[in-house]
């Protein structure tokens, strides 16, 4: 275990698909930092690749230990790509999979069976008998046998010459749960509330997912001869953070990679966001001054130290690593008041720009006074969760406001929801002799398929209609309600997301094309898109990058070149305080006006199919989020307000 900060290569001039390194790191396990997750799944599965030909030529079996989740789907992808196109063959590759729920049937929509299927093994050259998952239909009396039996069958082999990992949100490595031992074994393990509540979504609710699983334990894992974990998005953080740098302790389980002479951590810049390489980079390396790296700098001390920034001294910075800024801006007393202004200038009660008014240093432009603004909701929700109050604020301050919806949002209403839906048309059309037995046929045929419905089975097309009525009923509820005409929501349903299942299409052409049209339909002054960034897998990836290619591609159109993108966060996390370029502060009032225009989303209140492990409802986690954004304004010694919604300019 290396117990100092390892010194490792800087690679300043890093090419397109490389680590981003630095010169020291507190890291105890070697960390590679991509750019993302795309980058960094080719380069493992490019090591992977590596391997299989190698024992290739050796005459060998390449023995695999595989994962599964979000994480390894980039990876299978570049394989399957390079078996494709580049002739890799897998005829000597033999796998075992870390885990499987239990019980679980093999052909359950929700069986890591049918995910290794699906994303691997269907599309190239394995042998049907090479390829090992924990079986979820043992008898209950049998596992222990059945573990024992998989071990074995791994020895059989010579052992797992590499092992792929992913780690959960609590530190677990296959279904490791904190509190597994170093020395356990493959088992069936109780799952942890946190891991249940993040699968939650793939198996449409908490009541439905598994209580159990079958998992290699943490000595099998160890055992491998090269372990490479994976992890992206900003939501891993935190645990990676307690992984790479904490010690070793069974409260999280993949910190017992710090053991393992030949172990790698693969990940993105989000997921290595709370490093102390990335969030303190002048202790770890020289840095670059530059203007975001002195407000990082200054914010980051101010709100260590719990002092305002106008009250940081010399001393504050000399005895926290930051003597070569001083040297470099001169005194504190000078750099304290630049850095002020700069968050002062964030602020604004005008973010469609304030008319008649000096806007040198305003977020945003006083011309044209009254600008068309196109709001960008990855779900139906997302406007009003997000910027609720900055989407009320534009429509308030004489500006056309328009909302493109981009997906149904049709998988997160629950069965028992659409269920009424369905029985109250039904009902009302044959207590008034509506005319229109085909229509009523379909909300009947729904109906029934909802009592019947079995936890593995997908909606039928007629629910999925349903349940994408009611997201789009709630939506037009909410423009009501801020006062825009309902014609001025645009509902894409976009192509990717219309699979049924969690799990979507890749971006398409198609996609790119609605986005394009309603961009090209409204030609407006203002983009607002949610940037989430840091998540590689989730709808909201997708849409924006759907939003960035189609800007594009549309930037030397006329009514482009006076449009500026603005980006605003999902519920769950906030721009750290140096990004932010607007902040939209809220009364309390207009705080609570927010939040009924989420109430308009009652099939998205108390009870969310997709809660996660935040057992908060939307409108509780945004505005902890939006008064948390305010408090860290007054915490940094500017004007205390009751809420804030925050936003970070895209230059394209």
């Amino acid at each position: 275990m290396i117990s100092e900060p390892s010194v490792i290569e800087n690679t300043s001039g890093r090419q397109p698909g490389e680590p981003v390194q630095s010169a020291i790191t507190y890291e105890k396990i070697p960390t590679h930092i991509y750019a993302d997750a795309k980058d960094a799944s080719r380069a493992v599965a490019h090591e992977i690749a590596d391997l299989i030909r190698e024992k290739q030529q050796q005459g060998k079996l390449c023995v695999l230990g595989l994962a599964t989740g979000s994480s390894p789907k980039t990876v299978y992808a570049e394989l399957i790509r390079q078996h494709r196109e580049e002739g890799l063959s897998f005829h000597n590759v033999v796998t075992f999979n870390l885990d499987e729920y239990y019980p679980m049937e093999p052909d359950s929509l929700q069986s890591y069976v049918r995910f290794m299927k699906e994303q691997l093994f269907d599309h190239v050259d394995i042998p049907e008998g090479n390829y090992h998952i924990p079986d979820g239909t043992v008898p209950v009396n049998k596992v222990a046998e059945f573990s024992r039996s998989y071990e074995e069958k791994i020895q059989s082999y010579g052992g797992l010459d590499f092992q792929l990992l992913g780690i959960g949100g609590n530190g677990h490595i296959g279904f490791n749960e904190p509190g597994s031992l170093i020395n356990s074994h493959t088992r069936l393990m109780m799952l942890d509330h946190s891991t249940r509540a993040a699968a939650a979504m793939d198996f449409g609710s908490l009541a439905k997912t598994p209580k159990k699983a079958i998992t290699m334990g943490v000595t099998s894992i160890l055992a491998a001869r090269r372990v490479v974990l994976l992890a992206w998005g900003e939501r891993k953080a935190p645990v990676i953070r307690a992984a790479l740098e904490g010690t070793v302790t069974e409260s999280i389980p993949a910190s017992f990679l710090q053991t393992h002479r030949n172990a790698l951590f693969v990940i993105d810049q989000a997921a290595a966001s709370d490093l102390t390489r990335m969030q303190t980079p002048w202790l770890v390396d020289t840095v670059e001054w530059d203007n975001h790296m002195i407000k990082k700098a200054v914010t980051y001390l101010s709100r260590t130290l719990g002092k305002p920034v106008l009250k940081l001294t010399n001393k504050d910075y000399n005895d926290n690593g930051m003597s070569d800024l001083l040297a470099q801006v001169g005194q504190a007393y000078d750099l304290n008041i630049d850095v002020f202004n700069q968050l002062q200038q964030t602020i604004t009660g005008w973010p469609g720009g304030k008319p008649n008014a000096d806007d040198k240093k305003r977020p945003e432009r006083a011309l044209p006074a009254s600008k068309r603004c196109l709001i960008f909701s990855p779900h139906p929700d997302d406007d009003i969760i997000s910027m609720g109050g900055t989407f009320q604020r534009l429509h308030d301050q004489g500006h056309e406001v328009h909302v493109g919806y981009q997906t149904s949002g049709n998988i997160a209403v629950a069965d028992d929801e659409a269920l009424r839906f369905a029985d109250y048309v039904v009902d009302f059309n044959e207590k008034f002799g509506i005319d229109s037995p085909e229509a009523t046929q379909i909300f009947r045929d729904a109906a029934e398929s909802l009592r019947e419905k079995k936890g593995s089975e997908m909606d039928t097309d007629e629910v999925r209609y349903i349940k994408g009525l009611i997201r789009k009923g709630e939506a037009k509820s909410t423009c009501r309600f801020v006062g825009i005409p309902v014609e001025n929501a645009h509902f894409l349903n976009m192509p990717f997301y219309e699979t049924g299942k969690v799990e979507k299409k890749p971006l398409g052409e198609a996609d790119i094309q609605v986005v394009m049209d309603v961009i090209t339909k409204v030609k407006p002054h203002q983009i607002y898109a949610a940037g989430d960034l840091a998540d590689p897998h989730g709808t909201h990836k997708v849409c924006l990058d759907a939003i960035f290619e189609a800007v594009r591609r549309l930037k030397n159109e006329d009514f482009m070149q006076d449009c500026w993108v603005w980006l605003y966060r999902g519920a769950w996390a906030e721009w750290d305080i140096h990004e932010i370029e607007m902040a939209v502060p809220m009364s309390p009032d207009q705080l609570v006006r927010k939040r009924l225009g989420i109430f308009k989303h009652q099939s998205q209140k108390d009870g969310v199919v997709y809660q996660g492990t935040d057992s908060r409802e939307f409108w509780q986690r945004a505005e902890e989020r939006n008064k948390a954004t305010a408090g860290l304004y007054n915490q940094l010694g500017l004007a205390e307000y009751e809420a804030m919604e925050a936003f970070v300019r895209w230059h394209f």
